[in-house]
């Protein structure tokens, strides 16, 4: 059975940098995509970032890119999500997931596309 748990979510203040880990298992996961999106109250899930876990091929949307880096440790097994220059409107419920390598690469920007989750972790960015 396949289990992503996140972790690394907490109060931070304006400015500050934080890193978000997923620890996937269950699986052999180098055939897929790892994604990042994040739900903030009473607004939509929001793709944050991606990666193939095999190769180099990454994925942003212009509201993260260069502030937010989605990378992967394969001794470890965990992806990782650093975040930088953090303000309030990154304060959301932020949630790994996971979908098979096989789409085009607009496809891994959609929720849809992954097929596994994790519960998620809450980060709070205070001003």
């Amino acid at each position: 059975q396949v289990h992503l748990v996140e972790s690394g979510g907490r109060l931070v203040q304006a400015g500050d940098s934080l890193r978000l880990s997923c620890a996937p298992s269950g699986r052999t996961f180098n055939r897929y995509v790892m994604g990042w999106f994040r739900q903030a109250p009473g607004k939509e899930r929001e793709f944050v970032a991606a990666l193939r876990w095999s190769g180099t091929t990454v994925y942003y949307p212009d509201s993260v890119k260069g502030r937010f880096t989605i990378s992967r440790d394969n001794a470890n097994n965990t992806v990782y999500l650093q975040m930088n220059s953090l303000n309030p409107e990154d304060t959301a419920v932020y949630y790994c997931a996971a979908a098979w390598a096989t789409y085009t690469s607009s496809m891994y920007y959609k929720e849809t596309t992954y097929t596994y989750w994790g519960q998620g972790t809450q980060v709070t960015v205070s001003s």
